[in-house]
């Protein structure tokens, strides 16, 4: 379907109010050359900041309008319209209710996999370059976790960074900085920033981490992430719960994903939290975050060593000289599992060679059990 051409579709990159408002939101030329073809529709560029049941605000030149998805709605879950898309949107007046008509190409997608038993996966965001894992220190730090968040943003494509919020219910500094020490050990080439919406600090040096680009904000329930983005936007445009002093948990303040702009620069999606964190064919993500494991390995002696008993095993000699901890590698290797376990559902030939590894080794073990009974014979 066509429409009349608009004159913002004609002055997509000299009009001030298209610049300044859609570039305000992320807009820039590469947007501009893609959105191209749409614009030669008649078609308006509109940033996506919130979907919900069939609808979408969108944010355009004219301002915010509620669109209908009902054309943007594949039987992919991966490919569903998501908060942080560009989107080509009818112009005021041609149609009622006003449609999203496509989505623009994503440069990044953050996504994970869903709790059912489908294989399927879930996008959370959309177009993000940084990734803010918000980890709350009024509650025992879970290392694995975060390790997960990490995966999970690097396989996404955008940066990430982890704030460990309610650091001003840490008393002692010295203990504070052994949890920041403990976080930047299971999150190399990742900063670490500790962080208090109560009392200020750490935020200045998280604004300037978001100030350009788009931000996803993500953690579980209860983490802080609803009164850090009131702090980043700088007002109350989040509704705030308390969490429970048992464990720490909270209700889901929020309960769709949200886009804001900031007023230092950048945008901002604040995410409802997170009760399961699985992956989503993640292997260069767990690579990533486990980058020294990886290195290590790269200098074994045999390219498939599993790292357990082969002579000349880097990481075996990291395990043993302390400077590996047994810790990161049996998360790595757990993570490794769970993304395998994962993509062999969806594919058939590693499905193959999966099985044909479980009944090798089974065979193995057999044979050593009847080794071992042969020689007690004896």
């Amino acid at each position: 379907m066509s429409f009349p051409r608009s004159p913002l579709s004609s002055s997509l990159s000299t009009s001030p109010s298209v610049s300044s408002v859609l570039d305000a939101h992320g807009w820039d030329s590469g947007w501009a050359e893609n959105f191209a073809p749409y614009a030669a529709q008649g078609l308006v560029p509109g940033r996506v900041i919130r979907v919900d049941r069939g609808q979408c605000d969108v944010a355009t030149a004219d301002g915010v309008v509620r669109a209908d998805t009902a054309f943007v709605t594949p039987h992919d879950p991966l490919r569903v319209i998501c908060t942080g898309d560009w989107a080509a949107v009818d112009p005021e007046g041609a149609s009622d209710p006003r449609y999203v008509r496509a989505c623009l190409p994503r440069r990044t997608a953050f996504a994970r996999s869903t709790s059912s038993k489908r294989s399927e996966g879930q996008i959370l965001a959309a177009n993000v370059d940084h990734a803010v894992i918000t980890v709350s220190l009024a509650v025992e730090l879970d290392l694995g976790r975060i390790e997960r968040f990490l995966a999970l943003a690097w396989e996404s494509g955008a940066q990430p960074t982890v704030v460990l919020s309610k650091a001003d219910l840490v008393g002692d500094p010295v203990v504070l900085s052994h949890l920041v020490e403990d976080v930047r050990a299971a999150a190399p080439g990742v900063e670490v920033v500790p962080l208090s919406s109560a009392t200020g600090e750490g935020i200045e040096v998280l604004s300037a981490v978001v100030s350009g680009g788009t931000t996803v904000l993500l953690g579980v329930s209860g983490a802080g992430k609803s009164t850090l983005a009131n702090a980043l936007v700088g007002e109350d445009v989040m509704t705030v719960q308390a969490a429970r002093d048992v464990d720490g948990k909270g209700r889901h303040t929020t309960t769709t994903r949200n886009l804001f702009v900031l007023p230092g620069g950048g945008v901002l999606i604040d995410t409802p939290g997170l009760r399961g964190v699985g992956l989503w064919d993640a292997e260069a993500g767990v690579g990533q975050t486990f980058a020294e494991i990886e290195e290590l390995a790269a200098e074994c002696r045999f390219h498939d060593c599993s790292h357990e008993s082969e002579p000349g095993c880097a990481v075996a000699a990291a395990l043993d000289d302390g400077t590996l901890a047994v810790r990161r590698l049996e998360s790595y290797r757990k993570l490794l599992r769970e993304n395998q376990r994962l993509v062999a559902k969806t594919d058939a030939r590693l499905r193959g060679e999966m099985l044909k590894d479980w009944k090798r080794k089974g065979a193995e073990g057999r044979a050593a059990m009847a080794f071992k009974r042969e020689g007690r014979l004896r």
